[in-house]
């Protein structure tokens, strides 16, 4: 990825000389001396949920979204072209890891249609229609397949007014509505249905190497759930990814590395006091966890292409963590502890720990966090990409890895 430096580079900068309606396009991080850009011009604009895949293979280009719909960002211009206008009814947009295609589904009434747009020719074609009330999208390894998950039979459980999220969810758990995940042929549009349960089922992902494995969870308060597990689209290999330890352990936001090979996510044991970056080995068994300290710790984490660091978004004094100074773009270089003979360390029973070292990349201090960032590494893994409300307005952000200039930037 080669964003363009802006025409007049700003230095350390005061957050003061930036009005609400008017963000610089371009500037040095005075706390972190890391390089931050604005990606999207206009207002109401954000970048994807950090599992949604949001690059063409060739790296060249990035969906987010506009106020005018489904827009592409050129990573070596900064150009942004409305790709799908007017997507206000528009859900799982995710694009596809071999095609230069976007996926989408449009929403009228119940009706919930998935269609595929080029992001060059914007040639648009539909796909066939999905079932709702789950999760909406996600495309596998080689461009075959869309996958979700689906209310089967029941009314839905919608928030109360005044209901807080953690009832809702907690309620919305507890009526156990079936439910079910499902295939759509991308060619074909066939409807494939599998994984039936009376548990929420959300979270769906496809492996980026794996065409037929499929990562989920079961949804709602984490402390009441067992929640990641893997599943094959011919409804084989479930398979409970973080069985619980503890009381009151949780484990969630998780997500695939890029080579497909490690599932990873949050862990708390337990939760609130002891945080971890766990990591599964798929064809293993393996675990390994680095520990975090509790400013450290992020709503979400991503992963490198090249699988050598973590990013996180950090997290507001009021979430989980009770972080007193948490609210940072991060970047994080893991450290496996040593391995010795005697605790035979080698052995895929017993848990692999280790640490990050952590770097503070952007001060969010004026983000609100009802807006949570996301972090997404871009392909040639020198960016990352944020989406934040730290000047009023959302925004979709990129912040470079290497450092331009000193700073505090390692804690």
């Amino acid at each position: 990825m080669r964003l363009i430096p802006a025409l007049v580079a700003l230095g350390s900068v005061s957050w003061q000389l930036f009005a609400a309606d008017q963000p610089p396009t371009e500037w040095i991080d005075p706390d972190t001396g890391h390089r931050i850009i604005r990606l999207s011009p206009e207002p109401g604009s954000a970048s994807l949920y950090f599992n949604q895949n949001a690059f063409t293979a060739e790296g060249d280009k990035m969906v987010i979204t506009t106020p005018e719909g489904i827009s592409t960002v050129n990573l070596t211009t900064r150009k942004v072209e409305v790709i799908v206008p007017d997507a206000k009814n528009v859900s799982g947009i995710v694009v596809g890891r071999k095609s230069r295609l976007v996926y989408y589904v449009k929403t009228t009434g119940t009706n919930r249609v998935a269609f595929a747009t080029d992001l060059d020719t914007r040639a648009t074609r539909e796909i066939g229609k999905v079932p709702g009330g789950g999760s909406l999208m996600t495309v596998n390894a080689d461009d075959t397949l869309l996958a979700g998950s689906f209310v089967e039979s029941g009314e839905p459980v919608v928030p109360r007014a005044g209901e807080s999220k953690g009832a809702w969810m907690r309620r919305r758990l507890e009526a156990h509505t079936p439910m079910a995940l499902f295939t759509l042929d991308i060619k074909t549009g066939a409807l494939k249905t599998f994984g039936q349960s009376t548990d929420w089922l959300n979270h769906v992902q496809f492996s980026p190497a794996d065409p037929s494995l499929l990562l989920f969870c079961h949804e709602g308060p984490w402390d009441l759930t067992d929640r990641i597990w893997i599943i094959r689209t011919d409804g084989t290999g479930l398979k409970l990814i973080q069985p619980r330890t503890m009381d009151r352990e949780i484990a969630g936001h998780e997500f695939f590395s890029g080579d497909g090979k490690w599932i990873w996510y949050d862990l708390q044991t337990p939760r609130g006091e002891d945080f971890w970056l766990a990591g599964y080995e798929i064809a293993t068994g393996k675990s390994l966890w680095y520990h975090l300290d509790r400013d450290e710790w992020s709503v979400h984490y991503n992963i490198s292409p090249g699988g050598s660091l973590f990013a996180g978004d950090g997290s507001a004094e009021n979430m989980v963590a009770h972080a007193k100074n948490g609210k940072w773009i991060y970047l994080f270089r893991p450290a496996r502890a040593s391995a010795t003979a005697a605790t035979k360390t080698g052995s895929n029973s017993l848990i692999q720990t280790g640490v990050v070292q952590a770097e503070r990349l952007v001060n969010l201090s004026k983000h609100n966090y009802h807006l949570e960032p996301n972090v997404n590494f871009t392909p040639d893994g020198k960016w990352i990409v944020f989406r934040s409300n730290m000047f009023g307005p959302t925004y979709a952000f990129a912040v470079e890895v290497a450092k331009t200039s000193p700073g505090q930037g390692s804690q």
